[in-house]
């Protein structure tokens, strides 16, 4: 008789012993799988931590730039004082005064303008009688006391009524003297290069005098070719009327405006002392200064009652 393999023990104890074991594994194996997976998720949503970016809002700290609104604290820079040999407003060369035309009061003698002091004394002005006015032709023997030393040929004189003066004439004979003086000017300086006006270095002079003294700018203005040029003509013809250097500007601006410029200034010179005692002279010594002056002056005289006198005087 054959006897069966003895799978168990009694009461089929092994059978639930490994039926317990492999529970007990699964359960294991279940909680081991569950518990990672359903504690992941709430490591994501600890992302709170990066709703932490309120740090971020804390720029208010950058909003503070009032500080950089400080900066007034600069604007006393610009109060920096110049130096002591720039002036704050560039200074302009005044013009020269050489000659100066008075308007005569009506009841000043004309034999008392015949000397300084006497000019000096009624009128204020300090200089000479300046023959230079032309008196029309044909005056009357009473009409040459009304004049101020009258020359009897030609008749010059230093003034007197606006009737008995040929102020067209002398603008006429102006101008076209100024014409060939031109001619003879432009003949003299060609080949030099155009220079600049003496009024330049004086007014460079007059804003700096320290490290810019008048002997060098004197010399600098008299070293250009084109100024050279004209006081080796000078030189050369002493008998001819000079070229004057310090006219170069107006000569450089061509002919007609040399003789325009030399129409007005024969009758007004300088300056002009107005019968209400209103002196009238440039601003300064450019051009364009010279202008304005020359034709108010010119339309003053011309304005003049035909018994106003007339008085040239060199300063």
């Amino acid at each position: 008789m054959t006897t069966a393999p003895n799978t168990g023990t009694v009461n089929g104890t092994p059978h639930r012993r490994r039926a317990r074991t492999a529970a007990r594994a699964a359960a294991r194996a279940a909680a081991t799988a569950n518990t990672p997976a359903k504690q992941a998720t709430p490591a994501k949503q600890a992302t709170p931590a990066k709703q932490a970016t309120p740090a971020k809002q804390a720029t208010p700290a950058k909003q503070a730039t009032p500080a950089k609104q400080a900066t007034p604290a600069k604007s006393p820079a610009p109060a920096t004082p110049a130096s002591p040999t720039t002036p704050a407003t560039p200074v302009k060369p005044p013009a020269p005064a050489r000659t100066i035309v008075v308007c005569v009061p009506d009841d000043l003698s004309s034999k008392l303008l015949d000397s300084a002091r006497n000019l000096d004394r009624h009128l204020g002005v300090s200089g000479i009688a300046d023959v230079r006015f032309w008196a029309i032709p044909g005056l009357h023997l009473w009409q040459r006391g009304q004049m101020i030393r009258l020359r009897k040929r030609p008749a010059w004189c230093a003034g007197g009524p606006v009737r008995l003066l040929n102020l067209a004439g002398m603008r006429d004979a102006a101008a076209v003297g100024a014409n060939l003086r031109h001619r003879q000017w432009f003949g003299a300086v060609t080949g030099t290069p155009t220079a600049t006006p003496w009024h330049v270095f004086h007014e460079r002079h007059l804003n700096d005098p320290s490290t810019y003294p008048m002997d060098v700018a004197r010399a600098q203005f008299e070293a250009q070719p084109r100024v050279t040029a004209m006081r080796l003509h000078n030189a050369a013809y002493p008998a001819a009327r000079e070229l004057n250097p310090d006219e170069l500007e107006i000569l450089q601006a061509g002919p007609a405006v040399y003789a325009n410029y030399h129409r007005m200034w024969t009758v007004v010179t300088d300056a002009l002392l107005t019968h209400q005692g209103v002196r009238l002279q440039p601003a300064s010594d450019y051009l364009t200064d010279w202008v304005p002056y020359l034709q108010q002056a010119n339309e003053y005289v011309d304005r003049l009652d035909e018994t106003q006198r007339l008085l040239a005087i060199t300063l």
